[in-house]
């Protein structure tokens, strides 16, 4: 099969790639890039597990080709955390307030909720539940990745002075 040449920023780090153009943004980065945070659950667009950012958006990782994102910037969950390991807000909000369990669903959940807060800095529970309703969760009942996400809302406002 012919190969496509992509060039784009993941995660602030510039590539340039030979793929075939059927492959999945998700595979690209699971297996091109060894970024394996982002997870591969339905591979139908339903589960929310490969939830990435593409130009600040969130986007289906495994109904996204590769091709493309050729010159996007895109963001998955390995970017959360600074180079050292320490956590983000949003990231430390999760485990205080138990948000995951088997940690399958929480890349997703993570980039799902980042794009949230990025794009409305204090959501209402209704808020935080709806842009939920895109990830399929089978162990925590939701309660706590809802009230982590509006725990990491009221720190970040803290530290902007808001």
């Amino acid at each position: 099969m012919d190969k496509r040449s992509v060039s784009l920023r993941v995660n602030g780090r510039q590539y340039e790639r030979e793929v075939e153009p059927r492959l999945s943004l998700a595979d690209f980065l699971r297996h091109e890039l060894d970024l394996t945070g982002t997870h591969l659950g339905c591979e139908h667009g339903v589960c929310g597990a490969c939830t990435v950012l593409i130009d600040g958006r969130t986007a289906r990782s495994c109904l996204t080709f590769a091709v493309q994102v050729d010159g996007c910037e895109v963001t998955t969950v390995e970017s959360l955390a600074s180079p050292d390991g320490a956590l983000n807000v949003l990231q430390q909000a999760m485990r205080e307030k138990h948000g995951l369990q088997c940690g399958f669903c929480t890349p997703g959940v993570l980039m799902t909720l980042t794009e949230l807060l990025n794009d409305n800095p204090d959501p209402t529970e209704d808020d935080v539940r709806t842009v939920l309703t895109g990830n399929l969760c089978r162990c925590t009942g939701y309660s706590g990745m809802v009230e982590a996400a509006l725990e990491a809302s009221r720190r970040m406002r803290e530290q902007r002075g808001n």
